[in-house]
């Protein structure tokens, strides 16, 4: 027996040194997955979903920044941190064959408005002005926190833009045009005031990388459906509606996001690679020179998802005192003004006391015909037949 005693202690060792190499390594793993846990850097998520054109020929536009909403939504991020801007109403559309419907794919096998879609600007809300607004945070205090984008330093935002464009500019509503010199210098004042960590801008329109040419801000990351000379197309021709359902370019894209999910490590150079001029015939372009990360170790739930990051302590504490130790700081003048500046966001006496406008007047139906007719019964009246010739 006593001549087995060192082969056993031989083996308890090599167990011990075995089972310290497997628990270093777990904890070694473990530290791996919290430090890429952790690594973006981002505590929230934003997405502004911009559509700049009207009139029903343009519904695949429409359609695009709906299916891009919707994919934003799927993967977390939610209404409230969602700013939509539509420009027109397709839904509701005199000439919409299936009324309160948006569709992304022919056939009508998805509707892209669904039941529970919050349009934040439409219509002729929908402006440059507006637009600026919103990013840089310059809004009345009026405004309602539902078109806001009420970002900070840890927040990614996505920012996509669809319409009509050219070289360094993109219409609003046939009416207007934003410059790629006025978008980056929105960015810049975004990134001076901290409004975001990081920013992904995303647009499909004609000329789409001439937009991003200006930017000149830190940890941005843009994409274009196309170069500058090329036209951005469209795709998925419905018979039945008469007109293109979505571009090429968001259609791949949208494809692509399908097969990711929340906890998908998926990286932003798979995004890349989706839609290659064999199948968009333009050529997408996309610049990463501001942005700080590898675009291989960023992943695409940075910024079309949402995160809820935890750190985990054995720490005890008690937010009741620091509750209280915190409004101990304030003054006291600064704890009574505190629930008035809410109320102050929405003028209520401006708007109970202020007087009814007038209504602008216009003429009934048939009022100006018949005024022509009274004019001419005079003329006869007046001057005979013979000189009617010089009425007409």
């Amino acid at each position: 027996m006593a001549a087995t005693e060192p082969g056993a202690s031989w083996v308890r060792a090599a167990a011990t040194l075995l089972l310290g190499c497997c628990g270093a390594a777990l904890s070694s793993s473990v530290q791996d997955q919290a430090e890429q846990f952790f690594r973006s850097g981002h505590t929230n998520n934003w997405a502004v979903l911009v559509c700049t054109s009207r009139f029903w020929f343009n519904y695949r536009h429409v359609a695009n920044t709906l299916s891009v909403y919707r994919s934003v939504k799927r993967l977390g991020i939610p209404d409230s941190h969602i700013v939509l801007m539509l420009a027109d109403d397709m839904a509701c559309n005199p000439r919409n064959p299936k009324p309160a419907t948006v569709f992304s794919h022919k056939n009508m096998e998805l509707n892209v408005y669904g039941d529970d879609v919050e349009v934040d600007y439409r219509s002729y809300e929908v402006t440059v002005e507006n637009f600026l607004r919103v990013l840089t945070g310059r809004i009345p205090p009026s405004t309602p926190r539902s078109k806001r984008l009420l970002s900070d330093d840890r927040s990614n935002i996505l920012i996509y833009m669809t319409g009509h464009g050219g070289n360094g500019f993109l219409k609003f509503q046939d009416s207007e045009e934003i410059t790629n010199v006025e978008l980056a210098d929105a960015f810049e004042q975004m990134w001076q005031k901290r409004r975001y960590n990081e920013l992904l801008f995303i647009i499909d329109t004609c000329q789409g990388a001439s937009m991003y040419e200006r930017f000149y801000s830190p940890n941005i990351m843009a994409l274009a459906s196309s170069q500058v000379g090329e036209d951005s197309l469209s795709h998925q021709p419905d018979l039945a509606i008469g007109v293109h359902l979505m571009d090429r370019y968001t259609f791949y894209v949208l494809e692509f996001l399908e097969e990711i999910h929340p906890a998908s490590q998926t990286n932003m150079n798979d995004l890349f690679q989706v839609c290659p001029k064999s199948l968009c015939v333009s050529t997408p372009g996309h610049r990463t020179d501001l942005f700080r990360r590898d675009p291989q170790n960023v992943l695409i739930t940075d910024f079309f998802g949402s995160v809820r990051k935890v750190e985990i302590t054995r720490e005890t504490i008690s937010l009741d005192c620091d509750i209280a130790g915190f409004e101990s700081k304030l003054p006291k003048d600064e704890l009574a003004t505190e629930p008035l500046k809410y109320a102050e966001q929405l003028p209520v006496a401006q708007i109970i006391h202020q007087k009814p406008k007038q209504k602008d007047w216009h003429p009934p139906g048939g009022f100006i015909l018949g005024l022509w007719a009274l004019i001419i019964i005079v003329f006869f009246k007046t001057y005979g037949i013979k000189h009617m010739k010089h009425v007409f």
